[in-house]
């Protein structure tokens, strides 16, 4: 397995559930020897486990990683800021459907009890009008935001921005 592959990978994985811990025990079901092992690629993952990580993306989202692991193969000198520029990618791309008003933004109820209420799913849709088709990228954002950025796309676009320069 790529260590690329396994930094971004890790990475949502903390976004989302906010420890490795949490999602190996809850998602897959598996304990830390497995999860180690699976991680230094002396184990592989049940198929059903498989792609429960692939879920952890949309159909979109999987396209830009991807492309991300694709470019570290083409410019190794970009192994290093792989997951930022994962990050900074999705943030992009957000940003450039927002200003060109493509896309709509949502809230998204979760339904992983184990989360914390420190941030909510924000996505990003653009519809193509035709059912499962739509490009959709996530977001956490700060519960202390969501309001105001799910009803201002201004100070949503502000925020995206911010999120840009930072990453």
């Amino acid at each position: 397995m790529s260590d690329v592959y396994l930094m971004i990978l890790l990475d949502v994985i903390k976004e989302k559930y906010y420890s490795e811990k949490v999602f190996y025990q809850t998602q897959l079901g598996i304990d830390e020897e497995a999860w180690n092992d699976f991680k230094q690629g002396k184990r592989s993952l049940s198929a059903e486990n498989t792609q429960k990580l692939k879920n952890l993306f949309t159909d979109y989202e999987w396209m830009l990683f991807q492309k991300v692991l694709r470019q570290t193969v083409v410019y190794p000198e970009k192994r290093g800021i792989a997951v930022k520029e994962y990050r900074k990618m999705k943030y992009l791309i957000a940003s450039k459907w927002m200003n060109h008003q493509l896309a709509k933004v949502e809230i998204v109820e979760e339904s992983n009890q184990n989360q914390e209420k420190q941030a909510l799913l924000l996505a990003v849709h653009l519809d193509y009008q035709e059912w499962g088709y739509d490009d959709i990228l996530t977001f956490r954002v700060p519960a202390r935001l969501q309001k105001q950025l799910a009803s201002d796309q201004i100070k949503l676009l502000d925020w995206f921005d911010e999120q840009i320069e930072e990453n």
